[in-house]
């Protein structure tokens, strides 16, 4: 259990189609290449024996002592872990060369530098890479003193290293030792290269890094995300945290298609010890829809509408493993098979089992998709032309016929369908949506027939949506539980924010799903979900809980809450998908729904804020 770091103790790099983890002692412990969605080159995370890893840091022996932080460089996704010792302070820079060509590749480079600023300090290199979620065997070829290649079924991995670094072979994988004085660096770079490009002809890995090459590098990373962030409007008051959101936003969308993964991992538990272990690596309807807002608002229009081009192509292409036009999540290029099976040889992070890739839910009936695709498209002044447009009004034709069913829900729960309230107030926001933008632009539609289906809809979720007795709209139909999807009901325009009904809504969320300003999905317990074991507050629902409350006029408890949930981002601001029930962070990490609603609630607060101030004036 001691082999694992916490969830929380890990910086995130990447190039905008892979991306790996680094954790504070210095350690890649997760790498899947070459995209998200690849099997791992890295994955001590989810077993620290055979998962593989690399590290390099400082080598202080079993009796030394360092002080070590990690912290991003500002405004950047360059990382630095940084190690403090009585001989000297030395730090591991990680990064990798942002691809925003929007061209797949099969050569990726992450780079660590090690360099010392004080004194002088040792340090180790252990290289332990595992091909295949630790399944496939491979091969090791030293090629010279600073130079090594691993042979993998599919990939191959370079290790390549400046002076003074040579790096001695140790069975299958490679180590070194080395001391650098203050002004001194080396650097390895890490390349793998997958498929037709791995083997070929030619020094493996590219030339030789030099300390010159390496530096031209760094420079150019930082500088891509100097310039990237420029076009963000956001001038609010938590700029660090919305600024950190937004880069981690940009990290996790595949820059060849613009669709973003809903994390960098998989396997890692909700509950330490459960089963709640989910691949998260693809791209869900929903949360990249949602996306859309918080990009467009902070002035990234570009990345909004590229996830927008991929979701009308999904519209076209029809073929789905649900039946549906749409299913709920795609792999990054838009395939929507995602096969989903148990890596029973992995141990599981902290012996949390079983260790899945791949999502069965992918194959899951969730209504509420349609009205968030409605959402994100309808916020544009074109969905695609003529061919797009008709391609939408269909899936919305489709819809008036199918709405009012049950469905899994937006929580993925495997304990079978419900007439979700949630389902129910998206499929409204689908006919909402598609008949304002038709009537905007005189776009040729069955507005009698959408119109009909969405008062329907409305009808509906009043009738049985409300419960009396809960003085509130509760999770589905046939239960007074509540849930916290619905905290999303004003955002979309179903109701004022200032309605009674809503409040009272509120008021009975407080009470049962709020503990200390943290925000539960449900009650497992009252409402079964088909899983075992339980599960922390939800990182998401907390978000949408401060915008609620600041749409609401309770600006005092919007903002005591808000500040309260950055307290629990980790120590470079990343926030996985849960908070445990003593502060530690839970599940898959770092997670983009978490980042997204961060965003989207400090809007809502500056907004109302500003308005409140100038009241008062």
């Amino acid at each position: 259990m001691n082999d694992y770091p916490s969830i929380a103790s890990h910086g995130l790099v990447g190039d905008l189609q892979t991306a790996a983890l680094v954790a504070a002692d210095g350690t890649v412990d997760w790498w899947c290449t070459p995209r998200f969605d690849s099997p791992s080159l890295f994955a001590s995370l989810l077993d620290s024996d055979r998962g593989g890893h690399c590290r390099l840091a400082a080598d202080l022996g079993e009796d030394g002592e360092a002080t070590v932080r990690q912290l991003y460089l500002t405004d950047t996704a360059v990382l630095v872990t940084r190690f403090m010792a009585p001989g000297g302070v030395g730090e591991v820079v990680d990064f990798m060369e942002p691809d925003p060509s929007g061209t797949p590749s099969a050569r990726h480079r992450l780079i660590r530098v090690a360099r010392v600023v004080r004194g002088s300090l040792p340090f180790e290199l252990v290289c332990r890479p595992r091909f295949d979620y630790g399944r496939a065997p491979h091969s090791l070829r030293r090629l010279d003193d600073g130079s090594v290649v691993f042979r993998g079924p599919d990939t191959d991995l370079h290790v390549q290293a400046t002076a003074p670094i040579v790096l001695h072979p140790d069975g299958s994988d490679v180590s070194a030792r080395f001391t650098l004085q203050a002004g001194q660096l080396a650097a390895i770079v890490l390349t793998s290269e997958s498929g037709a490009a791995a083997g070929r002809g030619g020094r493996p890995g590219g030339p030789p890094p030099t300390v010159e090459a390496i530096t031209a590098a760094f420079d150019a990373c930082r500088a891509f995300w100097l310039t990237w962030l420029r076009s963000s409007t956001y001038r609010g008051r938590w700029h660090e945290m919305v600024t950190r959101s937004a880069i981690t936003l940009k990290l996790l969308t595949y820059a060849p298609t613009g669709a973003p993964i809903a994390a960098a991992t998989m396997g890692l538990p909700e509950q330490v010890g459960g089963e709640r272990n989910w691949d998260y690596r693809y791209t869900w309807i929903r949360d990249a829809s949602l996306s859309v807002h918080a990009l467009t608002a902070l002035g990234f229009t570009d990345e909004a509408n590229a996830f927008r081009r991929w979701l009308r192509e999904r519209l076209d292409a029809g073929s789905t493993v649900s039946g549906e036009p749409l299913q709920i999540m795609y792999r990054v290029d838009g395939e929507p098979h995602l096969t989903e099976e148990i890596l029973d040889h992995l141990e599981g992070y902290r012996r949390s089992a079983p260790v899945r890739a791949g999502n069965a839910a992918a194959d899951q009936i969730q209504l509420d998709i349609y009205g968030e695709t409605a959402y994100a498209l309808a916020e544009a002044k074109d969905i695609g032309g003529i061919r797009g447009w008709n391609a939408f009004a269909a899936v919305m034709d489709w819809l008036t016929d199918h709405w009012d069913r049950p469905d899994e829900g937006i929580w993925e729960t495997r304990g079978g369908r419900q007439n979700f309230t949630y389902s129910r107030l998206m499929t409204w926001v689908a006919f909402d949506r598609a008949i304002r933008f038709a009537t905007a632009h005189s776009r040729p539609a069955d507005l009698t027939r959408w119109q009909t289906a969405r008062d329907a809809v409305f009808r509906q979720i009043m009738e049985r949506g409300w419960n009396d007795k809960r003085r509130a709209f509760v999770q589905h139909y046939d239960t007074d539980v509540l849930d916290a999807s619905l905290l999303l009901m004003t955002r979309v325009g179903f109701l004022a924010p200032n309605d009674p009904d809503w409040l009272s809504t509120l008021d009975a969320m407080n009470e049962e799903l709020v503990s200390d300003s943290l925000v539960y999905r449900y009650n497992p317990t009252a409402s079964p979900d088909g899983l075992r074991g339980c599960e922390g507050t939800f990182n998401l629902c907390t978000f949408l809980y401060v915008q609620a409350l600041a749409r609401a006029g309770r600006l005092d408890q919007a903002r005591y809450a808000f500040d309260k949930m950055l307290t629990y981002a980790n120590h470079v601001g990343l926030f996985a998908e849960e908070i445990g029930p003593s502060g530690e962070q839970l599940g898959n990490f770092p997670q983009a729904f978490t980042h997204l609603a961060l965003i989207d609630a400090a809007l809502a607060l500056d907004e109302e804020l500003d308005r409140a101030e100038h009241l008062v004036r």
